[in-house]
């Protein structure tokens, strides 16, 4: 199947493993990347151009101006339908690489199977697994979690991880509109498959994938007045979907 992996990049010339992406390129042809760069104030276009001028399976699409991660990522959907043919997977992935591409093929894997419209990473620390992050993420990752389980009435564990996946038609739906959030899109992506395909779809056809590796790469985006608006954020959301009146 021919998949597309939208990889939303904002100041991250520093962070950027562009010999990882090579090899993983290399090794599956039917994959292409699309980076976006994100209106970044560094050298990150640079990097992204001499990347694409090296691999014939990465593209660029440079935003001037900084529009944000969802915004991105969602231009890079919409962008990606439009200009390759056959599409048939859609998915978003971090630069810095924090989830393995071991993970990401087992996940395309998966979806190729086509029982799931959306397959999502989950960084569940467990045994057997290799899940590294700072205590303070952990701890209001977790608190964050539960109010947005509550919101979308799923038993959903992580909905921020960066490395989701989508049947392409599922895709062009969800990502048509602008999010309403910043920085909550992930939420809204769930949010919207409830709201276009019914709430007993959303829980039986979205998979978590418990990630075997995951390491929290220092030089997040994410500022402290940044996670003091999330319960506002949250609010909006809850208001905007009304998820529980969809539910039967």
């Amino acid at each position: 199947m021919n998949t597309i992996i939208i990889v939303p990049c904002y100041n991250e010339s520093n962070r950027l493993n562009s010999n990882e992406f090579d090899k993983f390129a290399k090794l599956n042809p039917d994959i292409k990347f699309l980076f976006v760069n994100d209106g970044s104030k560094d050298d990150t276009v640079n990097v992204l151009l001499k990347m694409v001028s090296a691999n014939s399976s990465f593209f660029l699409l440079d935003l001037k101006n900084n529009v944000g991660k969802g915004e991105a990522v969602r231009q890079g959907v919409i962008h990606s339908l439009d200009s390759f043919d056959n599409v048939d997977i859609i998915a978003f992935f971090d630069a810095d690489i924090a989830t393995p591409f071991s993970d990401l093929k087992s996940m395309i894997i998966i979806i190729e199977k086509g029982e799931y419209y959306m397959v999502t990473g989950c960084r569940f620390k467990r045994m057997g697994g290799d899940i590294e992050r700072r205590y303070s993420r952990f701890f209001l990752g977790r608190i964050f979690a539960t109010f947005a389980a509550n919101i979308l009435k799923l038993p959903v564990y992580d909905t921020q991880c960066g490395a989701k996946l989508f049947k392409a038609e599922i895709a062009k739906v969800i990502f048509e509109k602008p999010f309403i959030s910043k920085w909550l899109f992930d939420i809204e992506l769930f949010a919207r498959i409830i709201v276009n395909y019914g709430y007993v779809n959303a829980k039986s056809k979205i998979l978590e994938f418990p990630l075997t590796e995951w390491k929290d790469v220092r030089g997040s985006k994410l500022r402290v007045k940044d996670i003091l608006r999330q319960p506002y954020n949250l609010y909006k959301i809850h208001n905007f979907y009304k998820i529980k009146k969809l539910i039967k």
